[in-house]
């Protein structure tokens, strides 16, 4: 299960920019070809967040469409299952436009207490 590592990076990513603080939330993107199980990403999350600056934040995602283009037609098209061969001409030069991002969209830290002096 490929998750583990996937949240392996979402940790490692999440814990070197938060420098030190709590995080409460890590928000990622993925795509569609990137044949993540989102329940079993969070799940991978909940163990290796463990002792780290991580633990107990909530995973949220996205998933992001997989879109293709023709490259002999210029037809664009969302796709489902990994079928990559043209609606419009039947041909099979395509372009992945999206549907393989992994990324850290964004984190939730805590501040420290304000200073009050």
């Amino acid at each position: 299960m490929h998750e583990f590592s996937i949240a392996s990076a979402v940790v490692d990513t999440a814990v070197r920019h938060a420098a030190g603080r709590h995080v409460t939330e890590v928000h990622v993107r993925f795509g569609r070809l990137r044949q993540v199980v989102p329940d079993s990403l969070e799940f991978a999350f909940g163990i290796v967040s463990r002792e780290t600056v991580c633990d107990g934040a909530k995973l949220s995602w996205e998933v992001v469409p997989a879109r293709l283009r023709c490259t002999g037609c210029a037809h664009e098209w969302e796709i489902e299952l990994p079928a990559f061969r043209c609606p419009g001409c039947g041909g099979a030069a395509v372009t992945v436009l999206s549907g393989e991002e992994l990324e850290v969209e964004s984190i939730e830290v805590e501040e420290g207490a304000a200073c009050i002096a």
